[in-house]
């Protein structure tokens, strides 16, 4: 058994694309996924399941979506280990103590074609940013919002992703943990 984590892009945010977690819990677990548990209310899972392979995983949950609440959101899938281990990778240690500044995009593969030139040139002067295989990490002091460098960052990354700051990206750890 293989415990799951899945970051579901674009739901609830707006009045768009509602999917309520006790609802979204309840459908997983019709679909076969064991011990369903969610992280607020944006898109954050943990599961087990035999399942090994991210691209089915990935598949079975959009169509469990798409039947139940009537669209297709994109999704990240990756195992618990592989989020310990970009939590444990973290090149800012010094930054977790501004959980809301420090920023893990996380891959859908490795961004092999990034434009890190251009990636160099959004950042503020007291930004940081690190890439690795399966993750990108940007420190952002002044905050997410404020930043061209996290919005833009995927366009020039080449490749899916989907962040989430430092605070939530270790509850969701715990979740899988539980």
């Amino acid at each position: 058994m293989k415990t799951w984590i899945i970051l579901i892009r674009g739901i609830n945010v707006g009045g768009n694309n509602l999917i309520p977690m006790k609802a979204l819990k309840l459908r997983l677990t019709e679909a076969g996924f064991l011990g369903v548990r969610t992280y607020i209310q944006s898109g954050n899972v943990a599961f087990e399941s035999d399942i090994t392979k991210t691209a089915q995983i990935c598949a079975d949950v959009q169509a469990c979506i798409e039947a139940h609440f009537g669209f297709t959101p994109k999704i990240m899938a990756l195992s618990a280990t592989r989020l310990a281990k970009i939590i444990k990778d973290n090149p800012f240690p010094d930054a977790v103590d501004e959980p809301k500044n420090l920023h893990i995009s996380f891959l859908a593969r490795p961004a092999k074609n990034a434009d890190i030139e251009k990636i160099e040139s959004l950042k503020a002067e007291n930004e940081r940013f690190v890439l690795t295989d399966y993750a990108a990490y940007a420190y952002l002091p002044d905050g997410v919002w404020k930043s061209k460098l996290a919005a833009s960052l995927e366009k020039h990354l080449g490749v899916p992703a989907t962040a989430r700051n430092w605070r939530s990206a270790g509850k969701i750890l715990e979740l899988a943990q539980k």
